[in-house]
């Protein structure tokens, strides 16, 4: 490491607490890292072969994905299927097709869950959805839809990261359709890696990010943020329209089998009630025939209801799951690479207490030439930070792009809440004003001078 690069690292790490990074490097020696997380050697990163430096055309650091693109990688659709009694509990098991890869194949949560970390290990540094959460003691309707769903988002959204849909986890996990899929998907991560040590341009990310990245990492995050808090507060609206679409189908539904009912009554007149017998049996006929129509009302708002649940809420949950995958990765660069970072200057910061204090002491040659070593190493694991710590920004900052290529997404919600309105109304008045020509048998008699009321005029009342 030169002497400039020494420098600065010196004097960042005299800038941090040092009360906080020592209670960082005692956390660091108690919780290890696992034993199957690939850990980077300095020599692969010091002197890369020619061909791994060998830049692209043009600035690898922007993409040119659209949301047309990105849809178009593939959709998944994730169906249950009946559930298989095992020894003590019944499982719960998914088919999850691809349009992609032509394929079908059969898998549990747990099979997702060994997926999902095979990606946080693999793309430490990429946005990775999170996974619906595990119910241990047993699993009703409503939550196992729910997390249908939850995965089928997960899996679409996977599928159509660009780094995601061109790993091998990805065709696997989607088309192997063997026994295990969990051992495979393991089998295909060992001595591989992550994507730091695999990617060519990794030594050099520093030199395509911009001067001021800092800056604009933190006004991107709290953009994102905005747009997350304000999407969050839209989903729950949009779920409150759509539960009162169902609501109101089951109270339509509800009414006309009350008119039906009443209209059934077979309760015989009373003999003072005889002379109004014949108005009483033609209202009864007239209130039994509106069932039906009452029926496809109540239909007609039950399918407005599902199809904003499926293509209004649905997307705008599909869109907070990306959002909160950025805010979880910020997450990750903050308290895992510049943390990492910084207790390893911490480290080697008391090396170099120690070294000049051996000297000092003109303690024995060995020992001397031990702590040397070490700081050697403790060099080359600051280097190995360093570069990843850039490495993490050059993916966040394509993070950035492709949540910005998403945004898009808004106006095919609007489109599909807007369209759904118009044509449940269109759909739900056509059967109104079919209904209100049966009305007028419920005004008709001989001593009656009631007319069923007319549709409003201009929007004034006529009384």
């Amino acid at each position: 490491m030169t002497g400039g690069v020494m420098d600065r690292l010196l004097g960042e790490a005299g800038a941090a607490p040092v009360a906080a990074a020592a209670e960082a490097e005692a956390d660091e020696e108690a919780d290890p890292p696992a034993a199957d997380s690939p850990t980077p050697q300095v020599s692969q990163r010091r002197d890369p072969h020619p061909s791994r430096m060998q830049m692209p055309k043009g600035n690898p650091l922007l993409l040119s994905c659209t949301l047309q693109e990105l849809l178009a990688r593939d959709t998944v659709q994730v169906e249950l299927i009946p559930g298989k009694k095992g020894l003590f509990l019944k499982h719960v098991e998914y088919e999850v097709s691809s349009q992609r890869f032509k394929s079908s194949v059969y898998r549990r949560y747990n099979d997702f869950v060994v997926f999902h970390e095979m990606l946080l290990q693999k793309f430490p540094y990429r946005m990775v959805p999170a996974l619906p959460p595990k119910r241990v003691l047993g699993a009703d309707r409503e939550f196992i839809e729910a997390r249908r769903r939850a995965l089928r988002r997960f899996i679409n959204l996977v599928a159509r990261h660009p780094p995601f849909s061109e790993d091998v986890a990805l065709r696997l996990f989607l088309s192997f359709s063997g026994p295990d899929v969990q051992n495979k998907l393991k089998e295909s991560a060992q001595c591989v890696g992550d994507e730091f040590m695999n990617c060519k341009l990794a030594p050099r990310a520093k030199d395509f990010l911009p001067a001021d990245i800092q800056t604009q990492f933190a006004v991107s995050r709290e953009l994102i943020r905005n747009i997350y808090n304000s999407f969050h507060k839209l989903r729950d609206r949009a779920e409150r329209i759509a539960s009162r679409a169902i609501d109101n189908a089951a109270d339509l539904l509800i009414f006309g089998k009350e008119l039906s009912a009443l209209g059934s009554d077979t309760t015989p007149l009373p003999s003072w009630a005889s002379l109004n017998s014949s108005t009483w049996g033609s209202l009864k006929q007239a209130l039994k025939g509106l069932s039906v129509e009452f029926a496809l009302l109540a239909d007609k708002a039950a399918q407005q209801g599902k199809q904003e649940e499926n293509d209004v809420v649905e997307k705008l949950n599909l869109f907070l799951d990306l959002l909160q995958s950025y805010k979880d990765l910020c997450e990750r660069h903050e308290k895992g690479v510049l943390h990492k970072h910084q207790r390893a200057l911490h480290k080697y910061s008391l090396m170099k207490r120690q070294m000049l204090s051996a000297a000092v002491q003109s303690r024995e040659p060995e020992s001397v030439e031990q702590l040397e070593s070490r700081i050697v190493e403790q060099e080359n694991a600051i280097q190995t930070m360093e570069l990843r710590s850039y490495f993490s920004l050059y993916c966040l900052h394509q993070e950035t792009q492709l949540v910005h290529a998403y945004l898009p997404l808004t106006s095919h919600i609007l489109g599909a809440f807007v369209n759904s309105q118009i044509q449940g109304h269109k759909e739900m008045s056509k059967v109104w004003n079919d209904l209100q020509p049966k009305l007028s048998c419920l005004f008709a008699g001989p001593s009656s001078s009631l007319l069923p009321p007319g549709p409003p005029q201009d929007g004034r009342s006529s009384h």
